[in-house]
């Protein structure tokens, strides 16, 4: 299984991707079309153009999922699919609605190489129980494709000891979440990546992470480090 879950596709001071173009580059090697999923954003065919627009640059052609005459086949035939970010809950809701989720996770363990941002990076977690994001619309369930055997939390912020917001940091979130769910959490700061080759788990990137476990204080990873034991939990 080859996977690369990127944190964020934008971070501050640069454009759309761009801090995670060597690596994409690197991942996708000789790879010179993919298959966009844009269902977690509103407008799917803008965001397919965006999407379009950037990676031509990098000499990637790019087709929309919501634009293929047969989707299970666009699916069956796709070497390698690219799921954007946005809004996690719209993301799988049409997913399921459209009878994709299934496809699209037997086509990942066949060999199609998948790229996740944000919502695309959660979908590759057990479930979406750990997004950001507000749940505007409402999934028939909230599992997802789980190519990994934990949750993800994209954009994980650090609590600041000097801001005077009285709402819950993530971490108080996370607890909160493994007061009824049992699998590990990983925040992924931005604009952290993990990459999956195979049995392999590696921390890409420029910021760390933090993993939680239930009922165990945070454990922080850096930039560079292994994590092949979280795909044995």
């Amino acid at each position: 299984m080859r996977l690369l879950l990127i944190s964020s596709s934008v971070v501050h001071g640069t454009g759309y991707l761009d801090h995670a173009e060597a690596e994409l580059r690197d991942f996708l090697g000789a790879t010179r079309r993919l298959l966009f999923v844009p269902f977690a954003q509103a407008d799917h065919e803008a965001y397919t153009t965006r999407v379009r627009e950037r990676l031509a640059a990098m000499d990637i052609a790019v087709e929309g999922l919501h634009a293929a005459a047969e989707p299970q086949a666009a699916i069956a035939g796709a070497g390698a699919v690219f799921v954007g970010g946005g809004n996690t809950f719209c993301l799988l809701a049409e997913l399921q609605r459209r009878a994709l989720l299934a496809a699209l996770h037997a086509r990942v363990l066949a060999g199609a190489a998948y790229v996740g941002s944000s919502a695309g990076t959660n979908l590759a977690g057990l479930t979406i129980g750990t997004t950001n994001d507000m749940p505007i619309v409402w999934p028939t369930s909230l599992q997802a494709l789980g190519l990994l055997p934990f949750n993800l939390n994209p954009h994980y912020l650090d609590h600041d000891p000097r801001s005077t917001h009285m709402g819950e940091p993530r971490e108080l979130r996370i607890r909160e979440f493994h007061e009824r769910n049992p699998q590990a959490v990983l925040g992924l700061r931005e604009p952290a990546m993990l990459r999956r080759e195979g049995d392999a788990l590696d921390l890409r990137g420029a910021a760390g992470a933090r993993l939680f476990r239930r009922g165990e204080a945070p454990a922080e990873i850096a930039p560079g480090a292994a994590l092949d034991a979280l795909l044995r939990p």
